[in-house]
C-alpha cells in the first residue's frame, strides 16, 4: 500500500544530481543501503515507480534520496525536476541487499554511489569509518557525487577514477584489477559493489581474478 508524503526540498547537488527531502512516511523502518519504490502523485505519474536508495539515516526525522537526473529518457528522473516543496510522492515498502558487514572497499560507478552515501554517514556517526576506502568511478570531475563531503571523511582513502578526461591526481579509465589491487589491503575483507550492470559484471570478474571469495562481495544492482 502507497503512502503518500510531502516533499520538503529540492536541491542540485551536480548538474544532473537531485538531493530530494521528503516527509517521513509513518512506520517506515529500513538500514542504510536499501532503496524504495516511489512515484509522483500527480496525473499520468502515479503508477510509474522507479526505485531509488535512500540517502537519509533510519533515524532522521525525513526520508532523502539523491537522484541521478536522465532527462533524455522522458521518465520518472525526468519529471523529479519539476518536483518542489508541498508537492506529493508515494512511497513504498523498503527493499536491498546491499548492508555492512565489516571494513572494506566501496566500489561504485556514477549513481551506484547512493547506497553507499547512507552507510559511509551511518559509520561516520557511529565513529566506526576506520580504514574503508572508496573507489569511484565517473565521467568527468563534474560528475562526481558529493566530492567535498568524501574528501573530508576519507581523505587519502577516497580514489576517484574517470573515464572521459584527465585531471591530475585521479586515476584515468576505468575500474579494474590493477586498481583494485593496488588499493587493497589484508584488513579491508569486503569488497561492495554498486553500479551500471556492466561496469559490476567487469568488476566481478575482476575480483574473482584476484582471488576475493564471493562471499567477501556485496554486490546490488540498479
Amino acid at each position: 500500500m502507497a503512502k503518500a508524503v510531502k516533499v520538503k526540498s529540492v536541491e542540485h547537488v551536480t548538474h544532473d544530481v537531485l538531493r530530494i527531502r521528503a516527509e517521513k512516511p509513518e512506520g517506515i523502518q529500513y538500514i542504510p543501503g536499501q532503496a524504495m519504490d516511489i512515484s509522483i502523485n500527480k496525473a499520468g505519474w502515479e503508477d510509474k515507480l522507479s526505485a531509488f536508495t535512500f540517502t537519509s539515516l533510519p533515524e532522521d526525522d525525513f526520508i532523502e534520496f539523491t537522484i541521478k537526473t536522465y532527462p533524455s529518457r522522458k521518465r520518472v528522473t525526468n519529471e523529479l525536476l519539476s518536483l518542489k516543496p508541498g508537492d506529493e510522492i508515494l512511497t513504498y515498502k523498503p527493499f536491498g541487499d546491499i548492508h555492512y558487514k565489516g571494513d572494506g572497499i566501496f566500489l561504485a560507478g556514477g549513481a551506484g554511489i547512493t547506497p553507499f552515501i547512507a552507510i559511509l554517514k551511518n559509520l561516520e556517526k557511529q565513529h566506526k569509518v576506520g580504514n574503508s576506502k572508496l573507489i569511484f568511478a565517473n565521467k568527468t570531475k563534474g560528475d562526481i557525487i558529493l566530492k567535498d563531503y568524501f574528501d573530508k571523511l576519507l581523505g587519502k582513502n577516497f580514489i576517484n577514477i574517470l573515464s572521459d578526461e584527465q585531471v591530475e591526481g585521479f586515476e584515468h579509465g576505468f575500474i579494474n584489477a590493477k586498481l583494485i589491487k593496488k588499493h587493497s589491503e589484508e584488513n579491508l575483507k569486503y569488497y561492495y559493489l554498486c553500479g551500471p550492470k556492466p561496469m559490476m559484471d567487469a568488476v566481478e570478474k575482476d575480483l574473482a581474478s584476484l582471488g576475493v571469495d564471493s562471499e567477501h562481495i556485496v554486490k546490488e544492482g540498479f
